[in-house]
């Protein structure tokens, strides 16, 4: 048969739908193929509808820093939608090169902020896209050593902003010029200049929150909480974690349900058995600041009795995700059901040999509900000091010369 003889045209609508069930780096690759297909799937319309079916397939996304190595690698697995997935295999997305050691990350509806990362001895603010490997450094900012910056997103203008507490300097993403606004003092809780947080924070429905010390008093416990809309400070009263003043690195800010939870693990020997106990704290009522307490047995788990894990978050459907902390081979990632109290365990696959070695073992920060989303794919504000970008990293998967494309 002669090519194109014959063959009855596929109607757009049925061509949009089926690139979007397909896999993010795979419509990456088809835009490359003519300027016809480029601008069919860079169109807003098949970016909303490829958003709203990778909505229905959440993912976990996972960050690993290798230690040693000044890396970070980035991945993601599906997240498990039943209780008798006993596996899942990785995406590897891309890799990030800097020495970002003792300062954390932040991430936000997609995207990874580095509040320092040293490179070629300058320290400078990254914000990446792990997805397709695209990067962009922020203006040089006064602020203390161990200052630490956050990312939220604001869904009602769809804005990614840069929080650095220090000075409350912030700067909005994609809007023209990379600039930094620092808050009038008029306008920011005095107390703000004398905490320093704890936590890496969590941006819920357009709210940034993160736990921090306070240099007046030793031993009240504060949640610091931004505005991503109307860019306010305030402060929220956590007195239900004055226990855990003293060691807070345990507490793991998450989304519950569309409240802010904080969540303390901990093993117990009960009986000659170890077992794990998780406490929740819910903020069901901001106004009223009231915390509701949960406290849960998990149920009895060899290999996560046996392992460092930290709590990754809670999925939309309730499931409370723990991960083990460290790469290694065998991987699990386990999920807690509080309502059927049951406990799921997934091994992870395909983090690599490198990885999975003991003597270069990375750090695992993970995420749940992660979506793609072509729109970041594109996003102009990653675009527009690209160059500058180029010439500061430096990443084992070179870079293509059209950088601006996705990778």
């Amino acid at each position: 048969m002669e090519r194109g003889k014959h063959m009855e045209s596929i109607p757009t609508d049925l061509i949009l739908e089926i690139f979007a069930r397909l896999p993010s780096k795979s419509v990456a690759r088809f835009r490359t193929l003519s300027k016809h297909w480029a601008s069919t799937l860079r169109s807003p319309e098949f970016t909303k509808l490829f958003l709203s079916r990778s909505s229905t397939r959440p993912r976990l996304f996972f960050a690993v820093e290798r230690y040693g190595y000044n890396e970070w690698h980035f991945f993601s697995s599906p997240q498990s939608q039943n209780r008798y997935e006993k596996s899942a295999h990785l995406d590897f997305h891309s890799k990030f090169s800097g020495d970002v050691s003792q300062y954390s990350l932040s991430y936000a509806s997609g995207l990874i902020y580095f509040p320092v990362v040293r490179i070629n001895g300058t320290d400078t603010i990254v914000i990446c896209n792990p997805l397709t490997g695209m990067y962009v450094g922020l203006p040089e900012l006064m602020k203390y050593s161990r200052s630490k910056g956050f990312l939220g997103f604001d869904p009602i203008d769809k804005q990614f902003k840069a929080v650095e507490i220090d000075y409350a300097s912030i700067l909005t993403l994609g809007s023209g010029e990379l600039k930094w606004r620092v808050k009038d003092r008029n306008d920011i809780p005095r107390p703000l200049y004398h905490r320093f947080p704890w936590t890496q924070g969590i941006c819920i429905n357009g709210v940034l929150y993160f736990l921090a010390k306070s240099y007046l008093s030793e031993t009240v416990s504060l949640i610091v909480s931004f505005d991503c809309s109307s860019e306010e400070f305030k402060f929220i009263e956590a007195a239900c974690l004055d226990d855990h003043i003293e060691d807070p690195t345990g507490l793991i800010l998450v989304n519950y349900m569309g409240k802010l939870g904080v969540t303390n693990c901990k093993c117990v020997d009960a009986g000659g058995r170890r077992t794990v106990e998780l406490c929740m704290w819910v903020l069901e009522d901001v106004e009223k600041l009231e915390w509701v307490k949960y406290l849960y047995t998990l149920p009895e788990n060899e290999v996560l009795a046996s392992c460092e894990f930290s709590v990754t978050g809670v999925t939309a459907t309730g499931d409370i995700v723990l991960c083990v902390k460290y790469t290694c081979k065998p991987y699990y990632v386990f999920y807690f059901n509080p309502g059927k109290k049951t406990l799921q365990t997934v091994e992870i696959q395909g983090f690599g040999a490198k990885l999975e070695e003991v003597d270069n073992r990375g750090e695992v920060f993970a995420y749940v509900d992660y979506v793609e989303d072509l729109s970041l794919n594109d996003a102009t504000q990653l675009n527009s000091s690209i160059s500058h970008i180029k010439s500061l990293c430096s990443c084992s998967e070179k870079l293509p010369n059209n950088v601006g494309e996705e990778v």
